[in-house]
């Protein structure tokens, strides 16, 4: 199978490091033209080198804080206000760990801006676009734990599951219009995301770093993380003419760790 993103523009959130730079570097060798999205610019700039340009394309990137919703609101309605994406990945960092009884009213605004609105506001932008092309692409990285909520990701667990089922009432409504929906359901995958997880695990518990590593990857019927690029890999099938058929889905990429059926 010979995926082909040539002519197709995808813009891509947190996509200076970790799975959002891994799913940049397999869209733009499989031909897309990349805007890269992170607060980062030196890290953006570094990933821009790293991109394939091989098919011609112009890369870019984006400077934008998810974590100031109100500046990235305006940032990223200028963006849209000079052109469109065919591809959208709504990807941002995740909100702090935490139990149910160690969170607030302020760390649930806070995540619902970082999770929720971010992704909602800036879909919402790239409709227009896409329908008036008839095509379009949006996945949204999510997490497994929205089947299966963790007690310390209290935030995500609730947000993410709130943006799954917005998008899929969405997929619904553009499904007409050339136009899928997706979500990745993230399983443990080898990021600076996990590594401060399971450095928080390790401290709180009173334990060595690499024991809880290993606990983790013992928990995965595959017995090892995901690395970045197999994120990348299913990205670009989904981004493709291949996926036309496939929207609404929310798609478990975990090694089988995931205990519920649906």
């Amino acid at each position: 199978m010979d995926i082909n993103l040539l002519g197709k523009k995808a813009l891509i959130g947190g996509s200076s490091s970790g799975i959002g730079r891994a799913i940049a570097l397999q869209l733009a060798k499989c031909g897309a033209e990349v805007i890269l999205m992170s607060r980062s610019e030196d890290k953006l700039k570094s990933t821009l080198l790293e991109l394939d340009t091989s098919h011609g394309q112009d890369h870019g990137y984006l400077v934008t804080d998810f974590n100031n919703y109100h500046l990235h609101k305006k940032n990223i309605t200028d963006f849209f206000a000079r052109q469109g994406v065919d591809i959208l990945i709504n990807n941002t960092q995740g909100p702090t760990a935490g139990t149910v009884l160690s969170k607030g009213e302020e760390d649930y605004r806070q995540a619902f801006e970082l999770l929720f609105q971010h992704a909602v506001y800036t879909t919402q932008l790239a409709l227009p676009y896409m329908k008036e092309q008839g095509f379009g692409r949006i996945i949204n990285v999510s997490s497994m734990t929205v089947k299966e909520p963790q007690d310390n990701l209290v935030l995500s667990n609730t947000m993410r599951t709130a943006l799954v089922s917005w998008s899929k009432s969405l997929s619904n409504a553009v499904a007409k219009d050339g136009i899928t929906v997706n979500s990745i359901l993230t399983g443990y995958f080898e990021t600076d995301r996990l590594n401060s997880l399971m450095d928080a695990q390790a401290k709180a518990e009173g334990r060595a770093f690499e024991e809880v590593r290993k606990q983790r990857m013992c928990a995965v019927p595959v017995q090892r993380l995901g690395q970045p690029e197999e994120y990348g890999y299913l990205v670009a099938f989904l981004a493709s003419e291949y996926a036309s058929f496939l929207t609404g889905a929310g798609i478990p990429l975990d090694g089988g760790i995931s205990g519920t059926l649906f």
